[in-house]
């Protein structure tokens, strides 16, 4: 077999062997951490050997895992950086500054580890981990960016020991795994936070931050909230860029400050990733880092995209019409994606919805202007919630439009039936945006 056909054999061997979240939902969520500590066991602890910095929260761990993995970029260290879910390509899940993990790595990977996967039955999320792990230790590393996948606590990824913890903020997602309301929530997430590593928190929220004041006092860990002392604010942008202005304790940093990404809603992650880069400036000398500067900061801003890869995110798909997705899909992403769109000018906007069935669609949908034009479809994924289904339960929101039975035959009714000056939107699910970029 040639490497593409056997790397085909191993993704396939993955998908069917190993219970996947993204694909058949809470049923391959593995409750403990017992099987990334045997996995880990079984190679050695590979994520002892170089420092990592751990990522959770509820909205924006992608973006502010991204740009943290530019600055160290930037700075001339070589960077993992470990994500979830993937778009298009799997190895996007497994990057060593911004180059995708080789396919060669993943067969070897697996073959290697057959004899304990068929022994510990792990998920597809722990042998992703535990991939991710052993490749940065062989690539020799000198920081990893990990960021969780649900909750913080009995995420796989929490046996490592950062240098620090960033926790961006709690609002209302897999409600059914990590509880019901928003301090439920919170002390999942809290659960990365370890013994004497500092923490950062994006957003200092009323109805959790005690829960991370609390479990900071409890472990002895410096905490900081980032809000409290740094701002972004949207000065304006283009196809390429946003322009912000930046401040400090209402001193201005920045101004105009291009980032290679789009979004009111990263105006937050600026702020936390600024939080992150004090706290480890305060902890530099004691693990050996570079001291960050701002001008290290803006110019991984300014080129994130080319250092990192970053995807998915209030992307421009096409100018005309006027095309963008983005993978927010809960309450809080949604929320900011109707901020960002009441700061573009268009004439009637068309949204391609599609959506995965054990969300709370009600309160997504809820947000949705009514006033659009609406293509339902569903992802490829046996998650996806039936189009038909989807439209019946959107009219009772006042929600109207036809459904489709794949999102690109949806894109393409969309984009036939948009005016030049109209909006076209693709969203609701990442599985949606993953199947148009």
């Amino acid at each position: 077999m040639t490497l593409s056909e056997q790397y085909k054999a191993t993704i396939d061997y993955m998908y069917t062997r190993l219970p996947m979240f993204q694909r058949i939902g809470s049923a391959a969520y593995k409750k403990d951490l017992t099987n990334i500590r045997a996995l880990c066991d079984f190679l050695g602890q590979p994520q002892q050997q170089y420092k990592t910095i751990h990522v959770a929260g509820t909205n924006g761990k992608g973006s502010v895992s991204h740009m943290l993995s530019a600055i160290f970029q930037q700075k001339g260290l070589k960077t993992g950086l470990y994500v979830s879910p993937h778009y298009k390509d799997y190895r996007e899940r497994i990057k060593v500054n911004g180059r995708y993990v080789s396919k060669r790595f993943v067969i070897e990977f697996i073959d290697k580890l057959r004899p304990i996967i068929e022994q510990v039955n792990p998920s597809f999320f722990e042998i992703n981990v535990a991939m991710a792990f052993e490749y940065f230790r062989q690539q020799k590393v000198d920081m990893a960016i990990i960021e969780t996948g649900l909750g913080g606590r009995l995420d796989s990824t929490n046996i490592i020991d950062p240098v620090i913890s960033v926790i961006t903020n709690i609002s209302f997602d897999h409600m059914s795994m990590l509880g019901n309301t928003l301090p439920e929530i919170a002390v999942e997430k809290a659960g990365i936070i370890k013994p004497d590593r500092p923490v950062v928190i994006g957003e200092r929220q009323t109805d959790v931050q005690q829960v991370f004041t609390q479990k900071a006092d409890e472990l002895s860990c410096p905490i900081l909230f980032a809000s409290d002392h740094f701002t972004a604010t949207t000065a304006s942008s283009d196809l390429r860029h946003t322009f912000f202005d930046i401040y400090k304790d209402d001193r201005i940093l920045a101004q105009h400050a291009p980032f290679n990404l789009h979004g009111t809603y990263q105006e937050k992650n600026i702020a936390t990733v600024l939080g992150a880069v004090q706290m480890l400036n305060s902890v530099a000398d004691v693990h050996h880092l570079p001291v960050i500067s701002l001008r290290d900061f803006l110019h991984a801003g300014k080129d994130l995209k080319a250092l990192t890869r970053f995807m998915g995110r209030w992307q421009l798909l096409s100018a005309h019409p006027l095309t963008i997705c983005d993978s927010g899909h809960n309450e809080a992403g949604i929320r900011f994606i109707m901020q960002q769109l009441a700061t573009i000018h268009y004439h009637q906007p068309h949204f391609v919805i599609g959506v995965v069935n054990d969300k709370d669609i009600q309160t997504m949908l809820a947000l949705l202007p009514k006033d659009a034009v609406y293509y339902f479809c569903k992802a490829n994924v046996p998650r996806g919630l039936n189009p038909n289904e989807l439209r019946q339960i959107a009219s009772t929101f006042g929600l109207l439009g036809k459904s489709y039975s794949s999102v690109r035959n949806a894109l393409k009714a969309a984009r036939k039936h948009a005016g030049p000056d109209d909006l076209v939107f693709v969203g609701g699910s990442t599985f949606v945006v993953a199947e148009v970029i």
